[in-house]
């Protein structure tokens, strides 16, 4: 099947601009935005040969798993933008929750041992399915003529396919069992993004899709660490705030805001790391 948009995505304006293999959905959409494109363009790719993450890291996307990136050139404020990786992520979630039977991929366990989302989401950017990252996303942004900007919001699956080696588990939607294909998963991602994006409405939103994000949270409630340029924070993660900030409670009972980092959750967090 060939990647294609949902009904409700395209009746809305989106667009998409699909390929066998690029080298990042992310800077060829940044470049369609300094060619002039409006936005709302999807870029996607079964293949990349230069993926990126955070911090600068490398993502793989062997064949057959999903890059999807969609660029935006929205007005208002560019730290009200950096919100939209939280959009990103319930879409996504959502999407997933659509094309994967119930009863498919178990259920993650909390350290109480109760049933929350099968698919899970950690702050800021990763998605989880039992525990392991499933996929992440990626926020970047260009500065444009008459002093607007571009958001790429670059998420990328790991559908049939996962790195190993990695210090943190990784999964595969094959490898939990899943029998779904990049393009069954864009076809719902374009779909779920209109629906959580009209939630957020330009940040007016934002209050409902933290609501939303919070109750999908991996480790709400539990134990962390948070890597901060080399120094190491830990505590309970207790909420985000109203900006989508890590917020966290010490031993000593302060309050931490925490606006980046790496988080560790469980045994890795009691650990030296």
């Amino acid at each position: 099947m060939a990647f294609r948009l949902a009904p409700t995505a395209a009746s809305e304006g989106f667009r998409l601009a699909a390929h066998d293999s690029v080298g990042s959905t992310n800077a060829l959409a940044l470049e369609h935005a300094r060619a002039g494109d409006p936005g709302k363009l999807w870029v996607v790719s079964k293949k990349q040969e230069s993926g990126r993450g955070r911090r600068g890291r490398a993502w793989a996307t062997p064949e057959g798993n999903l890059a999807a990136t969609l660029l935006l050139v929205p007005g208002g404020e560019l730290p009200l933008a950096a919100t939209l990786g939280f959009v990103a992520g319930l879409a996504l979630a959502d999407a997933l929750d659509a094309v994967v039977p119930q009863g498919r991929i178990a259920v993650a366990v909390d350290g109480g041992g109760e049933g929350r989302n099968r698919f899970e989401l950690k702050w800021p950017n990763d998605v989880l399915a039992s525990g392991a990252k499933l996929a992440g996303i990626l926020l970047e942004s260009a500065m444009l003529d008459g002093g607007r900007f571009a958001v790429a919001v670059g998420i990328g699956v790991n559908v049939v396919a996962y790195p190993e080696g990695l210090p943190y588990p990784a999964t595969s939607l094959q490898a939990l069992g899943a029998d779904c294909d990049a393009e069954t998963l864009f076809l719902a991602l374009s779909d779920a993004w209109s629906e959580n994006a009209r939630l957020w409405d330009d940040g007016r939103g934002l209050t409902a899709i933290r609501k939303r994000w919070l109750a999908r949270a991996a480790g709400l409630g539990g134990e962390v660490a948070v890597r901060i340029d080399g120094n190491v924070v830990r505590g309970v993660f207790e909420t985000i705030d109203e900006d989508c900030r890590f917020v966290i409670r010490d031993e000593d009972g302060s309050v931490l805001t925490i606006a980046a980092g790496d988080v560790h959750f469980g045994a890795v967090a009691s650990a030296r790391i």
